[in-house]
């Protein structure tokens, strides 16, 4: 199948459901940070907008957290065939990809201290592309070990030269 052939269409699979606890920690952790020296700030002084601003960080932070994730899993998808890798990410923004395997240059798995205690990880395809590499992010770990081991097993018997 010839680039020309691929089209965009959605992905198969979805990523692991561990992903929702991943996102869900991350952005605990990224609101924590605001917040905590917002806390601060009011032991000191409570003057009414540090109040207001405290109240609204929380407020915005709480919704947040609890629908950013749940929103993520249901977008996040993806699919390798011998042709292609297709992905669709995002939840606000979503980005639909599709990795031609003739263009693909390098295969990654990736693991942060939370996804090696959830048990999850990343698989970055890195291709010839000014979009730059496509991310599977929330995959469980045999899982990417598995995808990696076949796209780079692809890859390597596919003619081209990746650019």
């Amino acid at each position: 199948m010839s680039t020309d052939q691929l089209r965009l269409r959605a992905p198969r699979h979805r990523v692991s459901r561990k992903s929702i606890t991943l996102w869900t920690l991350n952005a605990l952790i990224g609101w924590a940070v605001l917040l905590v020296p917002q806390a601060v700030a009011l032991v000191f002084s409570r003057s009414p907008w540090q109040v207001a601003v405290a109240v609204a960080t929380l407020v915005v932070g709480t919704a947040h957290t609890l629908v950013m994730p749940r929103w993520r899993y249901r977008v996040h998808r993806w699919e390798a065939t011998p042709e292609a890798v297709y992905t669709l990410a995002g939840w606000l923004n979503q980005e639909w990809r599709i990795a031609p395997v003739s263009r693909i240059q390098t295969v990654d798995t990736k693991r942060g201290p939370l996804q090696q205690l959830l048990g999850l990880s990343t698989v970055t395809v890195t291709t010839a592309s000014a979009a730059g590499p496509v991310h599977i992010e929330g995959l469980a770990h045999d899982d990417a070990v598995r995808l990696a081991d076949e796209l780079t097993s692809t890859t390597q018997a596919t003619p081209g030269d990746a650019t």
